[in-house]
């Protein structure tokens, strides 16, 4: 299988040393190896990817020893698997069609196994790609309840990985915790300059010369969690707020779709509240 080996732990002398006979000794080969060392967090990370005739738990009951020695954080996995992925949507379409798309081309490792929304305007767009659409709207204001009907639509599916592709309410801290660094949002990077609504009005009447998006990690604190994927464009006096409207939605849906595909690859590291990103 084609297995990646994920790691992170304080930085000192032997531990790629030790990686590498890891390796050997499984009968493997490496295809793939980057790492960074942290002198400011004290800290070194490594993602090997590599080429063996074992399973998971055979690596990782090999790796045990070494990760307790270093004392690691890490863990091993299998790219032959095929990670499932839970999506989230509100009105917006812009970022759930072109995931649904890159799923359906075999661009992005994994499969969409259900889409939730607190509405039910891209039920149509969901049917045409096979996926279980699922609305699960506020009644009656009650924004609890809805939260724990959307968090039995996810126990029921049993996702690896959800994505919040513009769904456009706050999820409790008691949802959001289970899915610790598997959760990932998008929004466009004038936050917190431009929090609220009409962020492209703020951004237009301020003159903005880029404009850009931001993926990252879902924690409790809004737009707090650590960041996987960015890019900003530029743009002119030219541009009114609707076609920087139109401009931003792109730029989300490419580094969505990036910021899904670093995930579901295994080539980020949360340490903190930043990520290294081995792309």
């Amino acid at each position: 299988m084609r297995a990646v080996l994920l790691l992170q732990c304080p930085d000192t002398s032997g531990i790629v040393a030790a990686v590498g006979t890891f390796v050997a000794e499984a009968s493997g080969n490496i295809v793939e190896a980057d790492q960074h060392s942290d002198p400011a967090a004290g800290l070194f990370l490594q993602r090997v990817e590599f080429d063996v005739d074992a399973t998971r738990a055979e690596l990782a009951a090999a790796f045990t020893p070494i990760a307790e020695r270093f004392d690691m954080r890490w863990d091993v996995y299998d790219l032959g698997e095929r990670p499932r992925v839970a999506l989230l949507a509100s009105r917006q379409a812009h970022c759930l069609g072109d995931l649904l798309v890159r799923f359906h081309l075999g661009e992005i490792p994994g499969e969409a196994v259900l889409v939730a929304s607190n509405h039910y305007t891209n039920a149509d767009l969901v049917s045409r790609f096979g996926v279980p659409f699922h609305a699960v709207p506020v009644r009656d204001g009650d924004r609890e309840a809805q939260a724990r009907a959307l968090g039995a639509r996810l126990d029921e599916h049993r996702p690896d990985v959800v994505v919040l592709a513009r769904y456009m309410l706050i999820l409790p801290a008691w949802l959001v915790e289970p899915w610790r660094e598997r959760m990932i949002n998008i929004h466009h990077s004038f936050l917190p300059s431009f929090a609220g609504a009409r962020p492209y009005g703020q951004a237009h009447e301020r003159g903005v010369k880029v404009i850009g998006a931001t993926a990252h990690y879902v924690t409790a604190e809004l737009d707090e969690g650590p960041i996987i994927a960015q890019q900003v464009m530029p743009v002119s006096h030219r541009d009114d707020p609707a076609r920087l409207e139109r401009r931003g939605r792109d730029l989300e849906a490419v580094v969505l779709a990036e910021a899904l595909r670093l995930h579901l690859e295994h080539r980020v590291i949360v340490y903190g509240r930043r990520t290294a990103v081995f792309d």
